[in-house]
């Protein structure tokens, strides 16, 4: 794919030139061998491993053997200080979901889709979601603490409750304290061990399955915030816009 081409929203370049606070630079080693990420760099990148550079891309003598992609943050449901501007993450290539994504952007590097093709704009979105489930598992797994810990399976359990009862509006810290057997204050106490609180979870989770819902059908915005959880319509839009920049009305025509 020549530099510059894109599958629908990632747009394939050599290496970033740069970069600005609305696309993150996502990068995968295509060569056989282990390469660092720029001469004398500290991250270095085995067959397949992923790299992900914050939104202010460094310039330089970059590995010629990683192709980037750039892509659009309001894309990804992925908080701030996962990704901040200065920031260099490495995922491991070889196993699960990041080897899934790493095969993939092989392929699209070595491809060639045209950015008006519909068959390349649908690929790059599904992409995105792709990246997007890595991104956030990257984000838990930092945040979740020691698997060996007692706590950290029953965060773990709680976590599963809530993406199952998304739908629910009447869930709540003591519905889903009552539903564990375990006090609303260490329900507190587990969220805050990984970061974040009970409604912030809840609200991130519900606001990324509106905006999957409002990407994939031609569903009121009324409607898909409803059936997601948000009783107040015009709670949800502002919401909305203050995550993802974007109100949902704006964010629905963007992407069909």
């Amino acid at each position: 794919m020549p530099p510059g081409d894109d599958a629908g929203p990632f747009v394939y370049m050599p290496w970033p030139a740069g970069g600005d606070d609305r696309h993150l630079h996502l990068g995968v080693n295509l060569s056989d061998r282990t390469v660092p990420l720029r001469p004398g760099s500290p991250h270095v990148l085995s067959p397949g491993d992923l790299v992900v550079l914050g939104t202010v891309a460094p310039v330089g003598d970059l590995a010629e053997e990683v192709a980037f992609f750039r892509v659009p943050r309001f894309l990804l449901d992925v908080p701030e200080e996962t990704l901040g501007c200065a920031r260099v993450i490495r995922v491991s290539g070889s196993n699960g979901l990041a080897e899934c994504v790493s095969l993939l952007l092989s392929a699209l590097a070595r491809t060639s889709l045209s950015r008006d093709s519909a068959v390349g704009r649908r690929l790059g979105l599904n992409t995105a979601d792709l990246v997007a489930l890595l991104l956030n598992d990257v984000q838990e797994a930092v945040g979740a603490g020691d698997p060996a810990d007692p706590a950290h399976d029953l965060l773990r359990r709680v976590q599963t409750h809530i993406q199952e009862n998304l739908a629910d509006s009447s869930m709540s810290p003591d519905s889903i304290a009552r539903a564990h057997h375990i006090s609303v204050r260490y329900l507190h106490k587990l969220f805050r061990s990984s970061g974040t609180t009970v409604g912030a979870w809840i609200r991130q989770h519900r606001l990324a399955a509106c905006r999957l819902e409002l990407r994939r059908h031609r569903r009121s915005v009324a409607v898909v915030a409803q059936s997601w959880g948000f009783t107040s319509p015009s709670h949800f839009s502002r919401v909305f816009r203050q995550t993802y920049g974007l109100s949902p009305k704006q964010w629905q025509n963007s992407v069909l």
